[in-house]
């Protein structure tokens, strides 16, 4: 989960060629190594084909040095499907091997990456 921080000091994820104020990119933050807070969360039940279903979605802020930077992302859900987090609970990204069924879509599934990151409570 790489953010980039910008020469004047704003940190952006995903990566953008340039920062919001007009800064530089000067370096690549890894957010994995970070804690976020829910800011809200939602459960998708319309989803695309060979995503979960249902699929909860969080929006969350991490706090690097003093930058606030937000994201969206799966939730990690216990062995029943429940989530078990609430708004203000802290959450950290961990890497998941397959967030859609590659078989699923229309594109070529070797052409594709399937991994990423869901959030999962502290």
């Amino acid at each position: 989960m790489k953010a980039t921080r910008y020469s004047d000091g704003t940190v952006t994820y995903p990566p953008r060629p340039v920062g919001p104020e007009g800064g530089e990119p000067v370096a690549e933050v890894d957010l994995t190594e970070y804690r976020a807070e829910v800011v809200t969360w939602t459960v998708a039940t319309a989803t695309p084909p060979g995503v979960r279903q249902p699929n909860p979605l969080a929006i969350v802020e991490f706090d690097v040095d003093g930058e606030p930077v937000r994201a969206i992302g799966g939730l990690v859900t216990d062995e029943d499907g429940e989530v078990n987090v609430d708004i203000g609970d802290d959450v950290r990204p961990v890497h998941v091997e397959e967030l859609r069924d590659p078989e699923a879509g229309i594109k070529e599934p070797t052409s594709q990456d399937w991994d990423g990151y869901r959030f999962e409570p502290v």
